[in-house]
């Protein structure tokens, strides 16, 4: 890593930033961009780095819905524990007054039952996923198809359900769906979008949805990506490359959402949907001429 350019690191930090929250595939675009301009990998402790600045962007955007919802199940959970189970499954399903505790007790399980999916899909057959699906030709067929089917979705989904009608039922749907971001190009924000607009919610809290059940995830992620690091004790750390990483990242990664979320009250995906076909084709393009 310390041969790597404090530039690259920068450039690389807008990149992870951008692409991890907008439904386009940040894995399309980190293996593609270095491929493409020649530079050698930046390393374990670098992609650390960028995972704690997206990771960090989440947090602080999403801090007080973070907050409600972890006090709210904390509460939840008191109340299940000491023996008050028939007031609790009532706070879990209807009637649990006030109705933003219900709302974000029902949040807070669908992100929980929602990460539950992917996690142990990457546990038992994640390296698999990575040594046989990580190939631009695979690349090229999951922007494509998955492009189409968020079109798909954006277009004749109902649009009517709002974040807090999201239950945990929808939590474990949309965590199935997130699955399939194992594969490079299909993009994770971009499938539990498509799934969420698939049942009906809004096109921004959909957005919303994704990213708040992509924290544990991303979280997940950064805390394996460092214990890696430390037993492959990395000699070649530098620490301005992984600085760097980590603050553009938080910083195009907030600004992204921010942006993101209010481009779409009263926007349509359609826009990433030819990017990811305009993408996927440029790759194609690249295949073959080589």
């Amino acid at each position: 890593m310390s041969d790597s350019p404090l530039w690259q690191a920068i450039i690389l930090g807008i990149l992870q930033g951008l692409t991890e929250f907008l439904p386009i595939s940040s894995s399309a675009h980190l293996i593609l961009l270095p491929w493409l301009l020649g530079w050698k990998q930046m390393g374990l402790t670098f992609d650390v780095a960028l995972h704690a600045g997206t990771l960090l962007s989440v947090l602080v955007y999403f801090r007080r819905d973070l907050m409600q919802v972890t006090r709210d199940l904390v509460a939840f959970a008191a109340s299940w524990f000491s023996g008050n189970r028939a007031r609790a499954s009532v706070q879990a399903h209807a009637g649990f007054d006030p109705a933003p505790a219900k709302d974000s007790v029902n949040m807070g399980l669908a992100i929980i039952v929602g990460t539950i999916p992917a996690v142990l899909l990457a546990g038992l057959a994640g390296d698999a996923i990575e040594y046989y699906l990580r190939s631009p030709i695979v690349t090229v067929f999951t922007l494509a198809f998955f492009g189409v089917l968020l079109w798909v979705a954006d277009r004749w989904g109902s649009h009517r359900r709002v974040l807090g009608h999201i239950t945990i039922v929808d939590g474990l749907l949309v965590g199935t769906a997130q699955m399939l971001a194992l594969v490079p190009g299909v993009s994770r924000s971009g499938i539990t979008i498509t799934a969420a607009l698939l049942l009906g919610v809004r096109r921004a809290d959909s957005a919303r949805f994704s990213f708040l059940l992509g924290t544990p995830v991303i979280m997940l992620a950064a805390l394996k990506g460092g214990y890696d690091v430390w037993q492959a004790a990395d000699k070649g750390f530098s620490a301005g490359p992984f600085v760097a990483g980590i603050i553009v990242s938080f910083l195009s990664g907030f600004l992204c959402i921010k942006y993101f979320l209010r481009f779409l009250q009263n926007r349509t995906y359609l826009p990433f949907v030819v990017y990811r076909w305009l993408l996927a084709c440029s790759i194609l393009a690249l295949l073959l001429w080589a």
